[in-house]
């Protein structure tokens, strides 16, 4: 064994840390592929252990609710950049280390460039050819985004196939509620497309790892603590590059005794083990499958990323979905059922937006789809019970004895938002509302750390891990332990835990028995489990469980186990079906489920007689039985009961449109399309949606506008049913519409189609007065994109791919209502009409556009009429220029002069022209003359920048333009002067972080700011900070921060947020002269005496002459410079300098 620190100790001499190579074991089980991981460990003293954790938990400031109690387990000794945990039988946690983060794994949000190429990806092969390509032999992409990691001297896509994911084991070896020992358990999954592992499961004798693009079940056939085999179960996940930490997680064992696990909305394109395609590549799903990938199957899908997800003692699936990060949007508390779609695809958070030829319109939040439900909202979707709390990761439900009593049936929630002020833990509970719940209590329970993965221990109590500080990952983490004080020692917890750890395998069914009406859910599905296994047996002990009627929860796991034995033998789904006749509605509706989960066929008259019991979970599940069976017999009896609920429960119609898709009847179907209920109607159209099938565009007839509107949903939306597209853009033609919905896919399937009826059709629209001016001038965009459309969807932003076709005919159709157009008043049509004309190249207009540059009284007009003549080559556009220099309007001078290279006029005579505005001009003029002077390659031109440049060095010039001679001495590129700029960038001081950003402070654009603070993918500063009632709360308001700081401090919290934090923000750790260790949060800082907010309520000041060392936690929020360009960096100081109201 050859011996090597690989590690950095904390203790001298108190750890034991050795490496070796690993070789598996040789068994004759031949499943899965032998694998060989090395060796490490790593060994604390108990009394080292005891003494870091001490440590530890005197720098942490820590606010808990009544009756909690925290202390550390594990320190960062032996935990490092944790993110998901899964604690097994003997108490040992297993958790997942992000390894990849750093180098291999890609957010979106930093390669702008690759927005569109992600969006198009359909299969995780499709991300593999673009990392190769993008990421050839020392490309740019290589040499600006890759180390060489594999030391071949060479920057590729190999070096992305080096770093390893990690899973370790910690254990408390000496017993006294410490961890002292961590091993690793393996290192793998290293391909160029592997992701990070956010999933992991303990189960028995499997350790299941959730990590894009597979779900492995991996084994320790030797019991030496290191995995020897592993084996693929499921692959085809992480099909785009988008958010960070947007992949695989969530894994568990549900109480159906199948894996489950889930993807974010980088999405899956999966082909099961039976050989069928589940094609979700644009959003988040939940899965699940038998331990070996057989019986795979999407149990819930149109989710953005949920991390993790609990099952109730009842088996109800609650979890929590992230938001899409736009302004005034905030997370989703979702119940889901079989087959629900929750709405959220990919597209919606970027790709259109990017595109010049496409808009701004956004699904998601311009059609509500993210709030709970409202009248009008899609039917399509399964709306939020509620909307609640930020950044979900971890999430568990009390299994029944965690804790204490106070907090059973209590679902833990821990928010991430990359800084310990503002990230609890929450626990809440719900109550039941018809067919779903509603929110009742909640409050926080733990503040003042960084919860990622959670898990409840066999001791009962609940542990979490702990990021510690920021975004990336650090070789930093921890794993925390809440408590109830004295519960641990309780005579119903020592039981569980050793009931927890025995070996069921060992007790009669008769024990088995007993403990199926155990309090702990957690010891039940052991049992239940246990009972499964032997068959026969363990039926008739099952059977009995759910038949007695003292213990209802013993009923219902006895009922799950007949349902596993039935996916195992159809023969034991018979006795379910005398369970639908059961006095407890609970076991009504279990039994429904369970014939509906195994599809069995031979219920389907006590399924049907079950519409109509007084229960609506009863309801809910009967329906979802006749759908799974695909029992025609139930179309009507569902259709009736879909008519009596008439959209009052979601859940219901949900279920019933789902149902009906299912059983997947089209003509009985289509016709109820002139039944008189709008909810039977409605939930049909989603049914057939979800049958792709040509019928649904029958119901564009229909006299409800939202039952129209939903069929257009379906048709045009993501994969698309394109067969009924001619009939969508057909809507153009009636005049009764007004859903802006329902136009823009009319719209955007007429462009789609692509017949010349349809330009006629988009011609007369655009030239109806009688509809709304932004349709129209919708109409008119899309008509002028007719001969190469925007690669996305106009509506939903699907990828669509290229199109190229002629466009005369459009352009003609444009020509001959232009001037109708143009007469109009209203600014928006003008600039629409503009517009057009230049995309498509209307010379004819070119005296109309000269008009409007010279009399319309729109400034904004006025600049695309100039642009306008610019785009078609117009012999009037230096008219139009000199009209435009001298325009009494700012922005129309400096639109001309950002013209102004590119015209046709001699290259000296605009450099003189130039010359006199940087002279005469104002700071905005002078900085667009900057970037056209860039554009010039003549002497004059590099003369002009020389000047500029040289005032620059001599601190001669205006603040407002430095940044602007630095970039156009970077776009000339003349050697001279960019040698001089270089002198000059590094004669800036090393130790100033502002330095390379000091052009930035001044000059920058209010109205850009704006919308790079709300819009921009990658910043999404509205994310996280709100602007008096509008964005996140998870960092500090900023109404009125252009009062309370100066452009420079701006600054510095932009490109350096952990420098100084807003008040109530930092998190301040104190070392004192004394030894003594002190943290909180800083509430007051005066030149003597820091005043610090210690856990819930007590405050400490304290005197800065008593401190050795002080350091504060960094913030949550990422430095922008690498997201940002200088130049946006700019316009977002002056945009929040301007923010001076209260």
């Amino acid at each position: 064994m050859k011996l090597y620190s690989w590690f950095t100790v904390f203790f001298a001499g108190s750890v034991l840390l050795f490496s070796c190579n690993h070789q598996g074991s040789e068994s004759t089980q031949t499943e899965g592929e032998k694998v060989t991981y090395p060796k490490k460990v790593v060994e604390l003293k108990a009394e080292d252990a005891a003494e870091l954790a001490s440590k530890i938990k005197q720098e942490v400031n820590v606010t808990l609710a009544d009756s909690l109690e925290l202390s550390l387990w594990a320190s960062d000794t032996l935990v490092q950049d944790p993110i998901a945990i899964s604690i097994d039988d003997k108490g040992r946690i297993y958790y997942t280390r992000a390894s990849r983060q750093k180098n291999s794994e890609f957010d979106i949000r930093g390669h702008r460039n690759w927005i569109t190429p992600s969006i198009s990806f359909q299969t995780v092969e499709d991300r593999r050819k673009f990392l190769r390509e993008t990421f050839s032999a020392d490309s740019e992409e290589s040499k600006k985004h890759l180390k060489d990691l594999n030391n071949d001297g060479v920057k590729d896509w190999k070096d992305l196939a080096v770093e390893k994911e990690q899973v370790w084991v910690v254990e408390d070896k000496s017993g006294d509620g410490i961890a002292d020992r961590a091993q690793l358990y393996l290192e793998d999954f290293n391909e160029e497309i592997t992701d990070v592992a956010n999933g992991i499961k303990v189960h028995e004798d499997n350790v299941f790892v959730a990590v894009g693009p597979d779900v492995w079940r991996t084994k320790d056939l030797d019991k030496d603590g290191i995995a020897d085999r592993k084996t693929s179960i499921s692959h085809g996940y992480a099909v785009h590059i988008g958010f960070s930490g947007h992949g695989m997680s969530g894994a568990t064992i549900g109480p159906d005794g199948r894996l489950w696990w889930g993807i974010g909305d980088i999405g899956m394109n999966v082909v099961d083990k039976e050989g069928k395609n589940w094609k979700y590549p644009n959003q988040g799903v939940i899965v699940r499958s038998e331990l070996d990938g057989s019986n795979f199957e999407v149990f819930a899908a149109g989710l953005r990323n949920t991390h993790e997800f609990v099952f109730d003692q009842y088996g109800n699936l609650i979890t929590e979905d992230n938001d899409g990060d736009h302004p005034g949007e905030m997370e989703r508390l979702v119940f889901l059922i079989d087959g629900s779609d929750s709405g959220w695809r990919t597209n919606w958070q970027f790709g259109k937006y990017t595109d010049t030829d496409n808009n701004s319109y956004k699904v998601w939040m311009d059609e509500k789809l993210h709030v709970p439900r409202w009248e009008g909202q899609a039917a399509y979707i399964l709306p939020p019970i509620a909307n609640y709390v930020n950044g979900p990761t971890g999430m568990k439900f009390n299994p029944g004895t965690a804790l204490g009593k106070k907090w059973q049936n209590h679902f833990f929630i821990a928010e991430f938002r990359g800084s310990q002020t503002n990230s609890p833990i929450h626990a809440f509970t719900l109550k039941p509302k018809g067919a779903s719940f509603e929110l009742d209590k909640t409050q926080e329970v733990v503040k003042g750390l960084l919860p990622t993965g959670m898990d409840f221990g066999i001791d009962g109590a609940l542990y979490f891990s702990d990021w510690v500080e920021g975004w990336g990952i650090k070789n930093k983490g921890r794993i925390w332990k809440l408590d109830v004080p004295n519960e641990a020692n309780s005579a119903i917890r020592q039981e569980t835990k050793k009931l927890l750890s025995a070996d069921f395998s060992k007790n009669t069914e008769a024990e088995l028995s007993q403990w199926l009406q155990h309090e702990d859910m957690r010891v039940r599905q052991k049992a239940q489990f246990e009972l499964v296994k032997r068959g026969e047996k363990g039926f008739d002990v099952l059977l009995a469980s759910a038949k007695q009627e003292k213990h209802q929860l013993a009923r219902v796991h006895g009922l799950w186990g007949i349902g596993q034995l039935a996916r195992q033998k159809a023969d034991y789904a018979k006795s379910l079906t005398a369970f639908l006749q059961d006095k407890d509605a609970e076991i009504v509706a279990q039994a429904a489920k369970l014939i509906g989960d195994v599809r069995y066929k031979g219920a389907s008259k006590e399924l049907i007689a079950l519409l109509k019991h007084a229960s609506p979970r009863v309801q809910l599940y009967a329906t979802e039985a006749l759908g799974r069976t695909q029992d025609e017999n139930g179309i009507q009896p569902i259709a009736d009961l879909l008519v009596s609920n008439d959209d009052k429960d979601m859940w219901l119609r949900h279920a019933g449109a789902v149902a009906l898709g299912r059983i997947g009847k089209e003509q009985a179907l289509v016709a109820f399309k002139n039944h008189n209920s709008q909810a039977l109607r409605l939930a049909v159209v989603v049914a057939l949606r979800r049958m792709k099938s040509p019928q649904v565009a029958q119901f564009l007839q229909d006299k409800s506008e939202l039952v129209v509107t939903e069929a257009a949903r379906a048709i045009n939306d993501e994969f698309s049913i394109e067969e009924a597209l001619p009939a969508l853009a057909n809507v153009l033609k009636e005049t009764r519409f007004t859903s802006e919905a329902l136009l823009r896919r009319a719209i955007n399937a007429n462009l789609r189609v692509g017949k010349p009826e349809n330009i006629k059709l988009l011609a007369d629209f655009a030239n109806n007065k009688t509809q709304t001016i932004a349709m129209r001038a919708e109409a008119l965009e899309a008509l002028s994109t007719w001969a190469k459309p925007s690669v996305t969807d106009r509506v939903d932003g699907h990828y669509r791919g290229e199109i190229s076709r002629d466009g005369t005919e459009a352009k003609q159709a444009v020509l001959a209502i232009l001037p109708n157009l143009l007469a109009e008043k209203e600014e928006a049509m003008q600039l629409a009409a503009a517009k057009a004309a230049g995309r498509l190249k209307i010379t004819q207009v070119e005296k109309e556009m000269l008009a409007l540059v010279k009399t319309n009284a729109s400034a904004e007009v006025r600049k695309s009429a100039l642009n306008t003549l610019y785009a078609i080559g117009s012999n009037l556009l230096n008219e139009g220029l000199e009209m435009g220099l001298a325009d009494k309007d700012n922005k129309v001078r400096s639109e001309a002069l950002e013209i102004l290279p590119k015209s046709d006029l001699k290259e000296e005579t605009s450099v003189k022209l130039l010359e006199k505005v940087l002279s005469v001009g104002t700071d905005m003029e002078k900085q667009t003359a900057l970037a056209s002077l860039g554009s010039f390659k003549g002497k004059e031109a590099v003369q002009a920048l020389e000047k500029a440049l040289n005032d620059l060095i001599a601190k001669k010039l205006s603040p407002a333009i430095q940044l602007d001679v630095i970039e156009a001495v970077e776009k000339q590129n003349e050697e001279n002067l960019i040698a001089k700029l270089k002198t000059y960038q590094e004669a800036k001081p090393k130790d100033d972080p502002l330095a390379p950003y000091q052009e930035a402070l001044v000059g920058g654009n209010f109205w850009k700011g704006r919308d790079i603070f709300y819009n921009h993918e990658s910043a999404q500063c509205v994310r996280c900070h709100a602007v008096f009632e509008v964005g996140g709360n998870v960092g500090p308001g900023l109404a009125s921060v252009g009062k309370r700081l100066s452009p420079k401090e701006l600054l510095e919290s932009i490109v350096e947020p952990s420098a100084k934090l807003a008040k109530g923000y930092e998190m301040l750790i104190l070392t004192m002269k004394n030894e003594e260790t002190v943290s909180g949060i800083v509430l007051e800082e005066t030149a003597k005496e820091i005043k610090l907010k210690i856990g819930n309520s007590d405050i400490r000041t304290v005197e800065k002459s008593q401190i050795a060392n002080r350091r504060t936690a960094p913030s949550g929020m990422p430095p922008m410079g690498g997201m940002l360009t200088k130049r946006e960096i700019r316009d977002l100081v002056a945009f929040l300098s301007g923010l001076k109201e209260e």
